[in-house]
């Protein structure tokens, strides 16, 4: 695994720069959160605890709670790469990530951020 710079970088320095995103698109914070939750398996209250604790990307994925199964289902292409290709496990989480903040940005419904099915 290449030891890139954003791994060692602060989940909370870049949690503003994601709601600052969502939000000049008319999006809210918890909807950020909807999306974290449902992606990595922390609740509301362990975000909180990884935000106030400067825990680095690299650990944040490390330490979530359940990472969730329909992740694989986000494909796409962020910052000129195909999500779905990566080789670096972990850099396909921190894109996973940030294509979900972008689906939300652009106003995709929740259901279909969140790879939601009929009936589920």
């Amino acid at each position: 695994m290449d030891n890139h710079k954003i791994y060692s970088m602060p989940f909370s320095s870049i949690y503003p720069l994601y709601i600052n995103k969502i939000v000049k698109k008319g999006r809210l914070e918890s909807e950020l959160i909807e999306v974290i939750t449902w992606l990595t398996g922390y609740n509301e209250k362990e975000l909180n605890k990884v935000l106030n604790q400067d825990i680095d990307f690299e650990t944040f994925f490390k330490d979530a709670p359940h990472l969730n199964d329909n992740r694989t289902l986000i494909t796409g292409v962020i910052c000129g790469i195909r999500v779905e290709t990566m080789e670096d496990s972990l850099m396909r989480e921190i894109r996973y990530l940030d294509k979900l903040v972008d689906e939300l940005a652009r106003g995709k419904k929740m259901a279909q951020i969140l790879r939601s099915t009929p009936g589920t």
